[in-house]
């Protein structure tokens, strides 16, 4: 089907949808704004890294005790608080883009 002229695959299709939905993905960032998003990544992963700090200092008084129920659950914990972050971290970095 992609052989014949004019008649464009359904990937072709989505793309130019997504594309023309997208009306800032073709404009380029201007210095301020990359400053603002580099200052954005710095400061969420320092957030990260002290949440990894003090759950990892949990994670290891659970070690120490044997409790494999708050081993699971530091463990669970330190998954969520990442992808929280994470998310938070791309949510400002996006209202930044679209400013």
């Amino acid at each position: 089907m992609g052989d014949l002229p004019g008649v464009k695959s359904a990937y072709e299709l989505a793309m130019e949808r997504l594309s023309k939905s997208d009306t800032g993905a073709d404009r380029p960032l201007s210095a301020e704004k990359k400053g603002r998003l580099a200052e954005i990544d710095r400061l969420y992963k320092g957030k990260l890294a002290e949440r990894e700090i003090f759950l990892k200092q949990q994670l290891d008084k659970a070690l120490a005790a044997g409790d494999a129920d708050e081993l699971g659950k530091i463990q669970r914990q330190m998954a969520a608080e990442k992808t929280r972050i994470e998310e938070e971290r791309e949510s400002a970095k996006d209202a930044v883009r679209k400013s």
